[in-house]
């Protein structure tokens, strides 16, 4: 299992359209995919977009990503790649 923190930067946040990325990225692999806010709050399905947007994170969140499977390290490489990038926006 690898265990990534990353902070949301975007300026809207993990709202629809960034959530919607992260679960067709996550779903491209057979890896498990998890997201829970530190410190805090319930673990959820990276591959499900209801479960991610009920994280309401906001820019500035700080949320642990939790990968599991034979595909992890490639999963980790293309979410790290989104979050990267702001999830493709300013």
């Amino acid at each position: 299992m690898i265990c990534k923190v990353f902070v949301v930067n975007n300026r809207l946040g993990l709202h629809g359209r960034a959530a919607g990325k992260f679960v067709r990225i996550a779903s491209r692999f057979k890896s498990d995919v998890k997201l829970s806010r530190m410190g805090n709050g319930p673990t959820v399905d990276g591959k499900s977009i209801l479960e991610i947007l009920t994280l309401a994170a906001r820019q500035g969140t700080s949320l642990q990503m939790m990968i599991q499977g034979k595909d992890e390290l490639e999963t980790l490489e293309a979410l790290r790649s989104l979050v990267d990038s702001n999830f493709g926006e300013t």
